[in-house]
C-alpha cells in the first residue's frame, strides 16, 4: 500500500507537466507556400516601361492622334500610376533623362542611346507644333489625373537639367512652359528652380527665363508676365538670373535686357517691387519711432531723409503715417468712447501730419486714406467727420483741399455717409469763404 502511494505520488508530477507542454506544430520542411498573384510585388523596371512606350509611339509615328490613342489605352496596363515620371521624360525629351539631362544609354560603354523622335524635342519645330503637342498632355492628364503632380514635379527636375538639351531643345521647352503657366497645368513657382549657380553663370538661366515670358506674352499678353513672376516666389530675386562676373548685375543691365526682349512689364515690376518694399521699410520705421515714444520732431527728420533715399512722395508718407499712427494703438470697442480715444490720439501727431500734407493733392490723399479708413472699420464710421475738423483745426488741412475733396475728389466708398456728415462742414466754409470774398471786395472799394 504504501509503495503503491508513493509510486502514484511520482509519478503525478510528471503526468501534468507533460500535459502542460504544447504539441509540437508539424513541420513545414521541403514544402512551398504559394504567394497568391495580388500580394506578388512586380520588380520596378523603368526601362522596360520605356521599351513599351517608345515601341507604341514609334507606331503611331508623328500622327498626334494615334499617339493619345496609344496613350489613353495604355495606362492601366503599362502602369502609369508607377512610372508616370518617366512617361512625361519620354515625351519631352524622347527617352529616360540621366542626371545632367542626358539621355540614358545601354550597352557596355554606354554606346547606345534609347530614344524616340516622336516627342517634344523630336516634333515640335515651331510655336504651332508645340500646341499641338502640348495637347497630347492636355489628353493625358484630363484621362488620368494623377499625372497632374507627377507633370509638376518632374518639370521642377526637367528645368535644371537646362545643360544637357541643345539651343533649340530649350526654346521648345521655354515655349510649352510658358504654355503650360498660361493654362494653369503647372504653377509659377516652378520657374524658382531656374536660379542655381550652374544655369545662371553662363546665361543659360536668363535666357530661358526670358524665352518663357516673351512666349507668355505673345500668348496672354503683358498682364499675364506680371502675374506669374507675381506668383512665382522669385519677385525679390529678379536680379539673381544674372550672372555675377563682368558687372552684369546692376540696374542699367537690366533694364537694357529686358527692354531688348520687349519685356517692359519686368523692368515695371522690379521697380514697384522695390518701391513696395522700401514703402513696407519706412512704414516699419515709423511704427518703431511710435513705440519708443519720439516725438513727432523726432519722427519727421527720420522720415524726411527716409523718403529722400527712397523717392517716397508727400502723398505716400501722409498714407504711411496714418497707417502707423492708427496700428500703434488698442481701440475701444465701445463707440462712444472710441471716438474720444481717437480724437486725442490723433492731436498727438497733427504736426507729423502736416509735414508732409504740403499740397492741395497729398492733402486730399490723406483725407481719402482717412474715408477708406473709417469706412473699412465700421466703428470709426461717425467718427470721420470729427477727424476732418480736427485736421482742419490743425492746420494740417485746407479749406480748398476740404471743398475739393467733397465736390470731386472723394472715394466713393461709404460716400453717402460721409456726405451727410460733412455736409454742415462743407457749407460753413463757402458760407465763410463767400464773406472772405464780400469782405476782399469791400476792401477794394
Amino acid at each position: 500500500m504504501i509503495l503503491t502511494r508513493l509510486f502514484a505520488f511520482v509519478l503525478t508530477p510528471n503526468e501534468t507537466n507533460c500535459m502542460s507542454q504544447k504539441a509540437p506544430l508539424p513541420s513545414l520542411t521541403g514544402h512551398r507556400l504559394k504567394t497568391r498573384k495580388r500580394d506578388e510585388k512586380k520588380q520596378y523596371d523603368p526601362t522596360g516601361f520605356r521599351d513599351s512606350i517608345l515601341e507604341g509611339l514609334e507606331a503611331a509615328g508623328d500622327d498626334l492622334e494615334a499617339v493619345s490613342k496609344f496613350l489613353d489605352v495604355s495606362g492601366s496596363k503599362l502602369d502609369y500610376r508607377r512610372y508616370g515620371v518617366n512617361l512625361i521624360e519620354i515625351l519631352i525629351a524622347g527617352g529616360l533623362l540621366a542626371p545632367g539631362g542626358i539621355i540614358a544609354t545601354e550597352g557596355e560603354n554606354g554606346e547606345l542611346k534609347v530614344r524616340t523622335n516622336i516627342c517634344l524635342f523630336g516634333l515640335a519645330d515651331s510655336m504651332e507644333k508645340v500646341k499641338a503637342f502640348e495637347q497630347v498632355f492636355v489628353k493625358l492628364m484630363r484621362r488620368y489625373k494623377y499625372l497632374e503632380k507627377m507633370h509638376e514635379e518632374e518639370m521642377r527636375k526637367i528645368l535644371v537639367y537646362l545643360n544637357g538639351f541643345t539651343d533649340e531643345e530649350r526654346l521648345r521647352l521655354a515655349e510649352i512652359t510658358a504654355v503650360w503657366l498660361a493654362t494653369g497645368q503647372i504653377p509659377p513657382t516652378t520657374l524658382s528652380v531656374l536660379i542655381n549657380e550652374h544655369q545662371v553663370k553662363d546665361g543659360m538661366a536668363l535666357k530661358f527665363f526670358m524665352d518663357t515670358l516673351v512666349t507668355l506674352k505673345a500668348e496672354k499678353g503683358g498682364n499675364a508676365v506680371t502675374t506669374a513672376i507675381k506668383r512665382s516666389g522669385i519677385e525679390s530675386r529678379l536680379m539673381e538670373f544674372f550672372p555675377p562676373t563682368g558687372n552684369q548685375q546692376t540696374e542699367e543691365n537690366f533694364l537694357k535686357t529686358f527692354k531688348e526682349k520687349n519685356l517692359g512689364e519686368v523692368v515695371t515690376f522690379r521697380k514697384n517691387y522695390a518701391a513696395a518694399e522700401s514703402r513696407h521699410g519706412v512704414l516699419e520705421m515709423i511704427k518703431e519711432c511710435i513705440d519708443d515714444e519720439k516725438t513727432p520732431k523726432e519722427i519727421i527728420i527720420e522720415l524726411k531723409d527716409s523718403c529722400a533715399k527712397y523717392n517716397i512722395s508727400d502723398g505716400d508718407a501722409v498714407v504711411l503715417i496714418w497707417t502707423s499712427v492708427m496700428s500703434s494703438v488698442e481701440w475701444n470697442k465701445k463707440e462712444d468712447l472710441l471716438q474720444d480715444q481717437a480724437l486725442r490720439h490723433l492731436k498727438q501727431y497733427t504736426t507729423l501730419f502736416g509735414a508732409f500734407a504740403t499740397s492741395s493733392k497729398s492733402e486730399i490723399v490723406l483725407l481719402n486714406k482717412v474715408q477708406d479708413y473709417c469706412y473699412e472699420n465700421m466703428n470709426f464710421l461717425n467718427t470721420f467727420n470729427k477727424i476732418v475738423l480736427l485736421l482742419y483745426k490743425t492746420d494740417v488741412l485746407s479749406e480748398d483741399a476740404v471743398l475739393k475733396w467733397y465736390k470731386e475728389a472723394h472715394s466713393a466708398r461709404g460716400w453717402s455717409v460721409f456726405m451727410d456728415q460733412m455736409k454742415k462742414f462743407v457749407d460753413w466754409l463757402e458760407q465763410a469763404d463767400e464773406e472772405s470774398d464780400e469782405d476782399d471786395d469791400e476792401d477794394e472799394d
